[in-house]
């Protein structure tokens, strides 16, 4: 209905004062204001799907390179075709599938096979003498620098510090102070793209706020300009999905980030430990974590926070080493990896299930697994939902029925959800965004309603 008022309109029997109407209107739209500042939706920004976590103490310039390397070398001897992928992780051969992932997976490695890596200061590197972690905090500041200087880094990467529990925080805070002194004179002052630092086992808000102090006393002293130091939490324990009160902690801790905080990042293993489950059963796929994870979704849905879940620490690597293996000796090791590859393709699928679209990975060798996941994952739904859009696009927001599902404009925006996340990790190429009807221009602006605005003229 428009919103021009005919003359029989004007002549309706109201009762609603002008004087109330205004009021009340104005109240409105300083409360819809408030709620759009804490719930402003998506962000554009492309989100990797995965995060590479590395022991600080083995980190070099060229480490991201050489771990592309060796991941299509995995790939390369454990996956000789696309009948393999349909063979260990079932993908189907139906719509050519299988060897579309096959060759994504092919392109990826050769092209970009770490999207993010994380310089890990805490579980991958351990507690060691004061003396040798200011050592490492230092010579892996440098490497960074050396890294960015000649393009060898990840299009995402930044540092996980220790916690900022009582016993390490201090710790924490001088791993912290090193690596950044040390990196922006290297760099006069510049961050590498997409840098954050990772803060683990979050429990309480004022560890966040604490971070940002530190981040502001940071980029005071040295030559970063002010804001650009951003950050993650890591949801590790029960008191981070309920407080002491029985309240649900993540927004606050969110809110004393002070819009630094980009992401919330899911710690399977500390967190499955906190719930007493015994090491056997501590999966992603365990009840527990599901229940956290949606503990998460619905917390900060909306605001614009970036979810990852947790890692398979099933490593894909046989038993057997050296160049002389016997015949028994290579099938042990191929079953081995097949069957920590399927393990690890069955725990992203289920993660994508659920809404979160990253995760970690801890060893060049599981790359496989991930993008054969996230690629049929996608693949496997393109058809069905590039029809929906494009029905959706051509009778603007009209609502419509494709097969047995009845559509609204809330699942528009998440057939557009689907179509930028698919894009941005490689399941799809943008020729494949532009035959479900798209442009470009229109898929990068994440608002479903403003492609329609904008088709309407």
């Amino acid at each position: 209905m428009g919103t021009q008022l005919t003359e029989a309109h004007k002549h309706m029997k109201l009762s609603i004062s002008e004087s109330t109407k205004s009021s009340v209107l104005e109240g409105l739209n300083k409360a819809n204001s408030n709620f759009q500042v804490h719930y402003p939706g998506d962000r554009p920004d492309r989100q990797p799907v995965h995060t590479v976590y590395g022991g600080a103490q083995l980190f070099k310039a060229d480490t991201i390179q050489k771990m592309a390397g060796s991941a299509m070398a995995h790939f390369k001897k454990y996956a000789e075709s696309e009948n393999v992928l349909q063979e260990v992780f079932g993908i189907a051969g139906d719509n050519n599938i299988a060897a579309q992932v096959f060759s994504k997976i092919i392109d990826k490695l050769n092209g970009e096979a770490v999207e993010d890596f994380r310089i890990d200061f805490e579980d991958g590197f351990g507690n060691r003498p004061d003396a040798e972690e200011d050592q490492t905090a230092e010579f892996t500041a440098m490497e960074l620098a050396t890294g960015m200087e000649q393009k060898t880094i990840s299009p995402f990467i930044g540092i996980r510090i220790k916690p900022f529990s009582e016993d390490l925080k201090s710790r924490a805070i001088r791993t912290l102070d090193i690596f950044i002194s040390t990196l922006t004179e290297q760099t006069s002052g510049t961050l590498p793209h997409n840098f954050v630092v990772t803060l683990p086992k979050v429990t309480i808000p004022e560890q966040v706020g604490a971070l940002v102090e530190l981040f502001e006393e940071l980029e005071k002293n040295t030559s970063l300009e002010p804001g650009s130091l951003k950050m993650e939490i890591m949801i590790e324990t029960t008191q981070s999905i309920l407080d002491v009160n029985g309240a649900v902690p993540m927004k606050a801790m969110i809110n004393a980030g002070k819009g630094r905080c980009i992401a919330a990042h899911f710690g399977t293993y500390d967190y499955t430990a906190s719930c007493n489950i015994t090491a056997r059963y501590q999966t992603m796929a365990h009840p527990v974590c599901d229940f956290a994870h949606h503990m998460m979704k619905v917390a900060l849905a909306g605001t614009g926070i970036w979810l990852s879940d947790g890692a398979t620490n099933v490593m894909p690597i046989g038993p057997h080493r050296g160049e002389e293996l016997t015949e028994d000796q290579e099938t042990e090791n191929r079953r081995t990896v097949h069957n920590a590859w399927k393990l690890g393709y069955d725990h992203i699928r289920h993660s994508l299930l659920h809404g979160f679209y990253q995760g970690w990975d801890l060893h060049p060798a599981q790359l496989a697994a991930r993008y054969a996941a996230v690629y049929s994952f996608f693949l496997e739904s393109y058809e069905e939902a590039a029809e929906r859009l494009k029905n959706f696009i051509d009778k603007a927001a009209q609502a419509t029925l494709v097969g047995d599902v009845f559509d609204d404009a809330a699942t528009g925006q998440g057939l557009l959800n689907f179509f930028l996340i698919a894009l941005n990790c490689g399941a799809i190429s943008e020729k494949e965004v532009l035959a479900a009807g798209l442009t470009m221009e229109e898929l990068r602006s994440r608002s479903f309603l403003k492609i329609l605005e904008g088709r309407r003229g």
